[in-house]
């Protein structure tokens, strides 16, 4: 641990600085992580028309049971649900560049900084998945009861890998006692 010239403490790499395996985890699964949304975004932006369809039949509940209890919930302007998709990939993207920018703290064994922006990167991932495709998606929208428009698996994964990634990156590492 060495101090700054603010008088804050950073984690930089020193010849006594304890290596664990600890940050290579939480910088693997960062990595990772930043791939696999990197990737999504990047599909999402050249095949635009592809998961435009799938956000529209999902705020549409054209593919839902047709309770009148639930059908009220249905966002059929095109407008509307264009916007919301767009918005998606922004978030995707967005959350890419900060888990990338984690990993490359990590990379760098920067710990404290790849620690914290990591962490939003990871929520970032768990708001979208997880409050955004299982909560609001899968039950406000009832994407449950759909057979062909259900990405409640996929969610799920993503909120589940997520959630490992940010307990490691939060776990604190050992430090050992320097002669």
């Amino acid at each position: 641990m060495t101090t700054t010239p603010t008088g804050t403490s950073a984690t930089t790499p020193t010849p006594t600085t304890p290596r664990t395996g600890l940050p290579l985890a939480a910088g693997v699964f960062t990595g990772v992580l930043a791939l696999y949304v990197a990737l999504v975004a990047l599909g999402n932006i050249t095949d635009f028309g592809s998961n435009q369809q799938y956000v529209r039949h999902v705020l549409a509940m054209d593919t839902t049971f047709k309770d009148d209890a639930l059908m009220w919930r249905a966002i059929t302007s095109t407008a509307l649900q264009d916007t919301a998709y767009v918005a998606i990939i922004v978030w995707e993207t967005v959350s890419a560049a900060v888990l990338v920018w984690g990993t490359w703290m990590w990379a760098r064994r920067d710990h404290d900084r790849a620690r914290r922006i990591s962490t939003y990167g990871l929520l970032m991932l768990i708001l979208l998945f997880g409050a955004g495709f299982i909560a609001i998606g899968g039950e406000w929208f009832a994407m449950w009861q759909s057979k062909s428009w259900n990405g409640l698996d996929a969610a799920t994964r993503i909120v589940l890998v997520s959630g490992v990634a940010l307990v490691v990156n939060q776990v604190p590492e050992r430090r050992t006692a320097q002669a």
